[in-house]
């Protein structure tokens, strides 16, 4: 059993990204916003590969989402309110 973590910072509120490059982990996946955010952190995927503020589930600096089963990091999207803040995640390998 082991784990892999990583932090992926938005530079620009308003334009999304993937959690991380294509990582086909089948696994349960954590993500946290960091504590030192100011704004909101919006995860999750519109089905088009895109997420927005109207399309994401926001997280406070401080929240965590777990995701039970993720088949790529890439399908996970992230973007800000605010430019330069970042969400943490945590993979869980069986």
């Amino acid at each position: 059993m082991g784990a892999m973590s990583g932090l992926k910072t938005i530079a620009t509120a308003g334009t999304e990204l993937a959690l991380s490059a294509s990582n086909k982990v089948q696994c349960a996946v954590a993500v946290k916003a960091l504590t030192t955010n100011t704004g909101l952190m919006y995860i999750g995927n519109a089905g088009d590969g895109t997420v927005a503020s109207t399309t994401g589930f926001p997280l406070a600096a401080g929240d965590t989402i777990i995701f039970e089963y993720v088949d790529d990091l890439a399908n996970i999207m992230v973007d800000s309110a605010v430019n330069g803040e970042s969400v943490a995640f945590l993979v869980l390998h069986e």
